[in-house]
């Protein structure tokens, strides 16, 4: 299963909206075949590795196959892989997780198991979850999982009081922050940010086949239509103001404007939430200023912190998150630490939400 889990790794970038998933198929201890899932549309890891097989000449009837995924079991892009799988007759397939997708949701394990094939289920089933958190998120609640990206100094500033943040944490770190953006199917940034660093948002420092949506929430409207994230990719532009003329021009750009007010008058972070998950949108990628950042955590948006610290103290200056004030620590967002590492000088750390990927967990193994 680590094998399948270390080839759905090797597709991260490729396979969204479709989860990432991995398959081996051993006889005796033997390796016969393997695949991982293509991007959308095409063949999923059990496909791939039945496929591998077949170019082998190598027939896997009484092998044992491990597969990172439940098989699907309903016609979608493509054919089932469970009708695959009894075709080829193994005499046992394991498996990592439960698919949380309605469409499949046990039935897959239950038609191989009708099928008089032996099934194991729930094989590092943490391992595989933790590749796909975006599209379990969004099959059991229809939202996105949503990571904030946060480069900071040891004290805590993201910014000198004159707004210089460039650069505060070494290249190291920023190449390895477009691995996060990357894997993403969304970059969401602030118009705020957009305003004073015209950022491209593209990955540039690792190479993909597939360049996430860029996206902007943007209150007022006020977004430049000569910004540099308007190059022809697709960007999305949440906001609260009307303006259909300033909206065709962008439309012509490959820019879609989505208006989503709440009764405050800013936009409703929850609904765009909601309306990324409808929109086949797995994980969501965030950098922006600490308004922004601040109101997503305040709006219950946030499930992840990715966390980049620089060895040094720079004083007073802009604060990473802006948050109201609290009385009493019960109030205090709560994360649990998953990893710290060294980033060139710099430090990672990752924190996830630990109520959210209980539930997670619980989607795909109950």
């Amino acid at each position: 299963m680590r094998r399948a889990l270390a080839l759905a790794e090797t597709v991260l970038y490729v396979t969204s909206p479709n989860p990432r998933v991995g398959c081996v198929i051993v006889r005796d201890g033997v390796l016969l075949a393997e695949g991982a899932t293509q991007k959308a549309g095409g063949p999923h890891a059990e496909v791939m590795a039945l496929r591998q097989a077949r170019e082998r000449g190598i027939d896997i009837a009484g092998a044992t196959v491990y597969v990172s995924l439940e098989p699907c079991s309903h016609h979608g892009r493509t054919p089932p892989c469970v009708d695959a799988l009894i075709e080829a007759k193994p005499s046992r397939v394991v498996i990592a997780m439960h698919d949380p997708n309605p469409l499949v949701g046990g039935r897959g394990v239950a038609r191989l198991r009708a099928a008089g094939i032996d099934v194991a289920i729930g094989v590092l089933a943490e391992e595989s979850l933790a590749l796909n958190p975006g599209f379990v998120a969004r099959m059991a609640r229809g939202t996105p999982w949503l990571w904030l990206k946060l480069a900071a100094s040891l004290d805590g500033r993201i910014a000198l009081s004159n707004g210089q943040s460039q650069w505060i944490t070494g290249s190291a770190a920023r190449a390895d922050g477009h691995h996060w953006r990357a894997r993403s199917c969304v970059v969401l940034t602030g118009s705020g940010t957009v305003l004073a660093d015209d950022p491209h948002l593209g990955v540039r420092e690792v190479s993909t086949p597939r360049q996430p949506v860029k996206a902007v929430v943007d209150t007022r409207f006020e977004v430049n239509e000569q910004a540099r994230l308007f190059d022809g990719s697709r960007v999305w532009i949440f906001t609260c103001t009307h303006n259909a003329e300033k909206a065709a021009r962008l439309a012509d750009r490959n820019a879609l404007v989505v208006e989503l007010p709440d009764s405050g008058g800013r936009v409703d972070l929850a609904a765009m939430m909601r309306w990324m998950g409808a929109h086949d949108i797995n994980e969501i990628h965030v950098e922006a200023g600490s308004r922004l950042s601040g109101a997503l955590l305040q709006a219950d948006c946030v499930d992840e912190l990715l966390l980049y610290m620089a060895p040094m103290l720079v004083g007073p200056g802009l604060d990473m998150l802006r948050l109201p004030a609290l009385q009493d620590l019960a109030q205090a967002w709560r994360f649990a630490f998953t990893d710290a590492r060294a980033i060139g000088p710099d430090l990672r750390l990752n924190a996830r939400h630990a109520g959210r990927w209980s539930a997670l967990l619980s989607a795909i193994t109950d």
